[in-house]
């Protein structure tokens, strides 16, 4: 089942060929004909269930992370950041406050398939707060002794 949320469109509108389509994975079933309006909001709607647009941009504080224009800002300057740091730093302001495990990062950020020693988290956290210290804000990528790291929302 891929992570993309799925709405069928379709003439069918037969009470087996919707079941049939949720048992193959639906969020939901519009059948024509249908209004341009109707279909919007039911994106909108299977968006929120499934946890949030991906484009919407993270705020934490000063510090603004807008994934649809791949930027990263504190009170409007750049923070530059290499492909890799863009993901962790996305994937840490995602889910502020929660402890990810090296192996938890691995996965989150360089995908399940990837082969690559954990300590490899450890020198992209650096390069994080490395980008981060101009700011004043290194400190928000907190290291958990014997666990991992955390991403602190608070200023």
């Amino acid at each position: 089942r891929a992570a993309v949320p799925l709405i069928l469109v379709t003439a069918r509108s037969e009470e087996e060929d919707k079941i049939r389509g949720f048992e193959v994975g639906a969020d939901d079933y519009v059948t024509k004909p249908f209004s341009p309006r109707e279909l919007a909001a039911r994106i909108r709607a299977v968006l929120r269930r499934a946890g949030g647009m991906a484009d919407e941009r993270l705020v934490a504080g000063t510090l603004v992370l807008d994934p649809a224009a791949h930027r990263v800002s504190v009170d409007g300057e750049p923070v530059h950041l290499g492909p890799t740091e863009f993901r962790l730093l996305h994937h840490f302001m995602a889910h502020p406050e929660r402890v990810y495990s090296r192996s938890q990062l691995l996965d989150a950020v360089w995908g399940r398939d990837a082969f690559i020693e954990e300590r490899t988290v450890d020198v992209h956290v650096r390069r994080l707060r490395k980008a981060l210290t101009p700011f004043g804000l290194a400190g928000r990528i907190e290291t958990v002794r014997g666990v991992g790291y955390r991403f602190s929302g608070r200023a």
